[in-house]
């Protein structure tokens, strides 16, 4: 029996490969939508990233067309697809799709339905609009990596994660899309979305942001609670040279804490910053005692906030992410089986175990192209002359 999804029946266009918007339209997928990704052909196309077969869920129910949108015959093909589509996702330099000719003016002609969004940078205006970025551009103004703990050498840090891509980006663009189509209910109008990666990065880091703007103090390392200003909230290495991480802000859960590790003369003190590097030293000794999971069995279930921090290697077998299906096998025609990441978001389909994943050197432009409308001699032409592929 296949599960009804939220977003059964919304077709979306996406022009992307990689980066925020293939992010965007991952989530949209699982929870159903229709993802049809638009590329160029290959002798039209340029360099294109395309990533290892496994990256974004290896496009698990997705669809592929390539299409040469410089040649008439291609831009009109492409209209014609978008005539019916609910959501368009393009990550263009700001104004390249106006030039082309399928920008949101060009759509909302034929498809006033339409959701258009559009994925950059820094906006599509503003006097950083047509500036080149990656995830660690749009982390370093947002004031994310100020904010992070130190190198060694004082400079801060790399993310562990494109915590800019995945969450300023994808997740805002994907957001956006869904205000909108809600919206669209009422207005019957679609509507257009400028997301800004770096405006993503501002919203996450509103906190700090705010703090300042109210009080003027400058947000950092070791400067609050969330920074590495007090023990409680900090991660220690293990007797077995393992992490854990331990997040006991609130009082009752640092006491939890100082009492199972037979510290209770630190209960008073968890906020005296006179104290700290007694107690984090303390807290310190202590973890040395016993190696990550014995302490995990000891201290997680006791309302402490101690979690282990796993490499990647490990929590894909955790029992807990396990119990929850977090983890599925999927099949691809030319690499085989392999286990990917499943639909965690709530409201997906989490209990599908199984997805057989397209080749991506496969494209299904005839059919699409047929279903909306074009005559198999005009999509044999296209093909013939290099505008499809």
């Amino acid at each position: 029996m296949t599960t009804a999804l939220p977003l059964d029946g919304v077709t979306v266009l996406d022009f992307s490969t990689v980066g925020p918007a293939s992010r965007c339209s991952r989530i949209l997928g699982d929870y159903g939508a229709t993802i049809i990704k638009v590329g160029a052909p290959p002798r039209k196309g340029g360099v294109q990233i395309q990533p290892p077969f496994f990256s974004y869920s290896a496009g698990r129910g997705t669809k592929r067309v390539l299409i040469d949108l410089k040649a008439p015959e291609g831009k009109d093909a492409f209209l014609r697809l978008a005539t019916s589509a609910d959501v368009i996702i393009e990550s263009f330099r700001p104004g390249v799709v106006a030039r082309l000719g399928i920008g949101y003016d060009d759509v909302r002609a034929l498809n006033p339905r339409i959701v258009y969004c559009s994925t950059s940078g820094y906006g599509q205006t503003g006097p950083y609009a047509k500036w080149a970025g990656h995830d660690i551009n749009y982390l370093g103004l947002g004031g994310y990596l100020a904010c992070s703990g130190r190198r060694a050498d004082g400079g801060p840090p790399l993310p562990g994660a494109t915590v800019a891509d995945s969450a300023a980006g994808g997740m805002h663009a994907a957001m956006a899309i869904l205000a909108a189509l809600h919206g669209r209910h009422t207005t019957s109008e679609g509507a257009y979305l400028d997301v800004a990666v770096a405006d993503g990065v501002l919203s996450l880091m509103s906190l700090h942001i705010d703090e300042h703007l109210a009080t003027g103090a400058e947000p950092g390392p070791g400067t609050n609670i969330l920074t590495g200003r007090y023990a409680c909230y900090d991660t220690y290495q293990a007797g077995d040279d393992k992490w854990l991480a331990v997040g006991a802000i609130e009082p009752a859960f640092f006491a939890n804490l100082c009492t199972a590790l037979g510290l209770e003369a630190l209960i008073p003190h968890q906020l005296d910053d006179a104290r700290q590097t007694e107690i984090r030293t303390a807290f310190q000794q202590a973890f040395r005692t016993r190696d990550r999971d014995a302490w995990i069995a000891e201290l997680a279930s006791r309302d402490t906030c101690v979690t282990p921090a796993y490499a990647v290697s490990e929590l894909v077998s955790d029992p807990h992410l396990t119990a929850r299906h977090a983890f599925v096998q999927a099949e691809h025609p030319r690499e085989g089986a392999f286990r990917q990441l499943g639909s965690v978001l709530a409201g997906g389909d989490r209990e599908r175990a199984h997805y057989d994943v397209p080749d991506a050197a496969l494209t299904d432009t005839d059919a699409l192209l047929r279903a909306a409308g074009l005559a198999d001699t005009d999509i044999a032409h296209m093909r013939g002359q290099g505008i499809v592929a």
